[in-house]
Parts: C-alpha cells; sequence; structure tokens
C-alpha cells in the first residue's frame, strides 16, 4: 500500500463510516508524540497525569488531517491516576476536544499499561471495531497518593459517627499517635503484594540467579546515561513536544540525564533494596519520573479516507506470565513466543526497546536466552535461543538514563522504536517490558 501525504491543513469533516468485520485486517502507525520525561525529586511534580497527556496530545493531533472527533476511541494505560482523574482516558478525550461522542477508557496492567492500550487498539482495529485510535500512556509518579492506614480510617468513622459531646470525648481518647503513619502509596504499589517483594528485591534475585556483578550492573547503567547524552546532543528524540508549567517553565528535555555518568561515581552508592550486601542501587534503576506518550493508529481503511502516511505496523504482541519473585524476566518469555512464531531468531530484529527497569534485569534477560537450562526448563527449548547484540539493544538509553512512568513507558518505547527504524533504514523492531506481578510484554513492529 502506498503511503499518502498528511500534510493538508484543510481538515476533513468526520462523517459514519461502516465497518468490515475482518479479522485480519493491518494496524498501521501513523504519528506520536510524548512529553520529557521529569524526574520525582521528592514533591508533587509541575504537572497532574492528565495535563501530561493534554500536553502531548494537543501538538499530536493539531498537526493531523481530521479532526479529534474523527477518533473511534481513546485508549490511555494509566497505573495511578489521581481522584480527580477517575477513568484518565475518558478525561483525556473530553480535554483534547474529541467531543462527547467518541468513548474513552483507561488500562491498567503495571509497568506495561500503555503497551496494554496499544495492544486493546490494535485488536478492535484488526476486528474491524475501530479504524482510528488514539491510545498510550500517561503517569504522574510523583503524584501518588500517600495514604492513612486502616485504624485512622476507623478512627475517622467513628469520630463522624460521634454526635454528643461525651460520645466524642470518647473517641478523641481512642486516638493513638501511631494512626497518623503515612502509607506511601508508591512504595507499597511498587511491593508485590502475592510474594511480599519489593520490584527492587526481585531485581536482587536476578542478579544472584545470574551471577551479575555490580561492577555490569554499573557498567551497563553508565552506558545507558552515555547513550542518551549522545541522543540529546545528536537531536534523536525528536518525539518529544514541549511542555510549558503554570509560570511558564519551559520542560523540553529529559531531565534525569546525569552526562557524567561513570562506573566510579555509581560504585559510590549505596544498595537499597538489600542493605548491605545487595548490588541493586538507584543509580542501576530505574528513575521515578513523570510522563506520556501517545499514538494514532489506523486501518487502511481510515488511512485512505483521510490521506495519512503509514510510519509503521504492528504486527504481533504477545503477553507471558512467570514466577513473581522473578518478574523481570517477563520480557524473554513474552518475546521467544513471537519469534517461535513468526519463525525469527534474535539476529533477525534490527533493533531492540527492552525497557530499562532495573540494569540488572536487562542483563539478566539476555543471560537467560544464553542459558542452556533456563531455556530447556523455562522456555521450552532444545536449545540455548541465543545472544543478543548490545549494540543493538536501547541504542538511545534507557529507564535507567530517563526515567519509567510505569502506565506511559510501553507506548514510549513502542513510539521510539519506530523512530530508531526510521532513522536507521531498518525494517522490523521489538519493544518488551517486565511487569510487576510476573508477566511480560512484547511487540513486534515493522516500519512502513
Amino acid at each position: 500500500m502506498a503511503d499518502t501525504d498528511n500534510s493538508s491543513t484543510t481538515k476533513k469533516k468526520t462523517v459514519p463510516r461502516k465497518r468490515s468485520a475482518n479479522h485480519s485486517r493491518a494496524v498501521y502507525i501513523v504519528d506520536g508524540s510524548r512529553t520529557p520525561q521529569l524526574k520525582a525529586r521528592n514533591k508533587p511534580g509541575p504537572f497532574r497525569a492528565a495535563e501530561l497527556a493534554i500536553g502531548c496530545g494537543r501538538p499530536l493531533l493539531a498537526r493531523q488531517p481530521f479532526e479529534p472527533d474523527a477518533f473511534d476511541e481513546v485508549i490511555m494505560g494509566c497505573v495511578m491516576p489521581g481522584p480527580d482523574e477517575v477513568n484518565i482516558g475518558r478525561v483525556i478525550a473530553l480535554r483534547l476536544g474529541c467531543g462527547k461522542r467518541v468513548p474513552g477508557w483507561t488500562v491498567q496492567r503495571n509497568c506495561a499499561s500503555g503497551m496494554q492500550a496499544l495492544d486493546c487498539a490494535a485488536r478492535n482495529i484488526r476486528s474491524g471495531q475501530a479504524d482510528l485510535v488514539l491510545a498510550g500512556g500517561v503517569e504522574a509518579m510523583s503524584h501518588a497518593p500517600v495514604l492513612l492506614g486502616t485504624a485512622m480510617v476507623a478512627w475517622l468513622g467513628a469520630w463522624a459517627s460521634a454526635k454528643t459531646l461525651p460520645l466524642r470525648l470518647k473517641t478523641l481518647g481512642r486516638l493513638r499517635p501511631a494512626y497518623f503513619k503515612p502509607i506511601i502509596g508508591l512504595l507499597r504499589g511498587l511491593t508485590d503484594p502475592v510474594v511480599g517483594l519489593s520490584m527492587g528485591q526481585t531485581a536482587e534475585n536476578l542478579a544472584y540467579r545470574f551471577d551479575i556483578s555490580r561492577e555490569e550492573m554499573d557498567t551497563y547503567a553508565a552506558r545507558s546515561h552515555q547513550r542518551l547524552g549522545q541522543a540529546v546532543e545528536q537531536g534523536y528524540l525528536s518525539e518529544i513536544e514541549t511542555l510549558y508549567d503554570t509560570r511558564g517553565k519551559i520542560y523540553s528535555q529529559d531531565d534525569g540525564l546525569r552526562a557524567d555518568s561513570s562506573v566510579e561515581k555509581l560504585a559510590k552508592l549505596r544498595p537499597v533494596f538489600d542493605r548491605p550486601f545487595g548490588a541493586v542501587t538507584a543509580g542501576n534503576s530505574a528513575q521515578i519520573t513523570d510522563g506520556a506518550a501517545m499514538l494514532v493508529l489506523a486501518s487502511e481503511t481510515a488511512v485512505k479516507e483521510h490521506g495519512l502516511t503509514v510510519r509503521g505496523e504492528i504486527k504481533d504482541c504477545h503477553w507471558a506470565g512467570l514466577e513473581p519473585a522473578q518478574m523481570g524476566l517477563g520480557p524473554v518469555h513474552a518475546i521467544t513466543p513471537i519469534l517461535k512464531k513468526k519463525r525469527l531468531k534474535l539476529e533477525d530484529i534490527d533493533y531492540w526497546e527492552i525497557n530499562e527497569a532495573f540494569a540488572a534485569q536487562v542483563i539478566a534477560c539476555l543471560r537467560a536466552w544464553e542459558d542452556r537450562d533456563y531455556c530447556k526448563e523455562e522456555l521450552d527449548l532444545k536449545t540455548p535461543f541465543g545472544s543478543l547484540d548490545q549494540a543493538r539493544l536501547n541504542i538511545d538509553g534507557g529507564g535507567v538514563s530517563l526515567g519509567h512512568p510505569v502506565g506511559a513507558s510501553g507506548a514510549r518505547i513502542v513510539l521510539h522504536l519506530l523512530s530508531v527504524l526510521e532513522r536507521k533504514q531498518a525494517t522490523r523492531g521489538i519493544a518488551s517490558l517486565c511487569i510487576g506481578g510476573g508477566q511480560g510484554g512484547a511487540m513486534l513492529i515493522e516500519r512502513a
């Protein structure tokens, strides 16, 4: 199918379409944008989640040749929307001017929520239920809630029920200082409730299992910053839309970059999750950040109707489950079935984006594919799957250097992978994430 130009400034009026029920329709990526990823600095950041999504969504929609109400639906991934952003997908759809008739909904699959939104959109397009979908993910991790414990909530209920002075005095006497201890929602959310381990502790498990040294982790982390620094210098992050806060401050780049990062500097940091003997530190882990990413997905029908330029195609997506205490190996379990189904090898993929939740976690994935026992026992393979060329992996940095806003990362890595394929004139790429709770997700895309 030949691409067509979408540079026209005249937007077409939306008219109802009759959709086919072809279950094998192609799903095209037309365009996409993301915000800078802003590091959380022990206080609420300048933007709430919906504001981040609007910040990257408005310029994205402004350059399309159709009106926002042409979308069949808006799907957003988000793990922790604020109390004023319940069903944030609908909030974003309305605030972007999609109109009351365009439904919006929200999905949550922990770290892969943004990719889940893309997969939901792709499935609806593939099945004929939609032709044009706005999908992505958003997270304002710095705005994660601080909660009251059950005892304090129960006391507040008793206080509200006490209508007389004697009852109020009696209730007041039951108040204890311990009731005021807050529950940090972010820390609780990053802990698996089934196995009782934080995500960092699961990374320590992988480091132990695959004998990954602290020096290897720090070397990987330093390289992530170096690659991001080079990408910034070369102007490779063109998908970023500049944000402006209410005071006129400009945010145009990911602000977690440490250009002077080195193995020597990282070696000075203390372990965070397994003190004092562990090896996972804040420096070789993903940064806690705020950010959003959104993509426009379309069927061939919508591409022809609106004269859109196709940038890429979503060819496949796979979700897998594994032991929660080993959750960082999720990409291995999600990618391998795709490659087997397509009869591809690791070397057949031109470029990779494997989300950097932890340096140890990415290294463990590479080791698992090379490990005969792991491939046999966990992946049902007769031989090791192979070695992934790290020169083609996360070539512009990743979560360690630019952050991991959990609801957005799945969409961001797909969008950036497409940009890498375009820049390198390559054809095929895979984006993948590990997922808290013991899951993995992977998406195979091809450049148009």
